[in-house]
C-alpha cells in the first residue's frame, strides 16, 4: 500500500541514535500502528516489544535477528519479521525509508 488514509500522525518524531534514525506513529481508526520512518546509513540495534513487520521502501540493509549467528540482506521493497520481545541488529548501507507495522 502506497497511500494510507483515514489516518492521524502524532507529530512529536521518535528520535535515536543522535538523529540517525527517526520515526513518526501513525494510528489508523481500527486501532493498528505503523510507523514510518528515515535511517541514515550506519549500524544499529533495536529491542521489540511487540511482533514488527519492517518494510524496507528504499535502500539496503542486512540484518541479523537475536540468536542467529548469520546476517540477511533485505533489499528495497522487501521486509523482515521480529518476534515480540527480542532483538535485532541492523546495519543500513544506504540511506533507508521504512515502514514498521506492529503486531498484538
Amino acid at each position: 500500500m502506497s497511500e494510507f488514509t483515514e489516518v492521524s500522525i502524532v507529530r512529536n518524531a521518535n528520535i535515536y541514535f543522535d538523529g540517525k534514525v527517526t520515526s513518526r506513529i501513525v494510528k489508523f481508526a481500527n486501532g493498528d500502528i505503523k510507523t514510518l520512518g528515515i535511517m541514515m546509513p550506519g549500524d544499529y540495534e533495536f529491542g521489540t516489544e511487540q511482533k514488527e513487520i519492517m518494510e524496507i521502501q528504499q535502500g539496503n540493509v542486512d540484518i541479523q535477528l537475536k540468536g542467529e549467528s548469520e546476517w540477511t540482506r533485505i533489499n528495497a521493497g522487501e521486509q523482515f519479521i521480529v518476534p515480540a520481545n527480542s532483538s535485532f541488529k541492523i546495519n543500513a548501507l544506504d540511506v533507508i525509508d521504512y515502514c514498521c507495522t506492529y503486531v498484538d
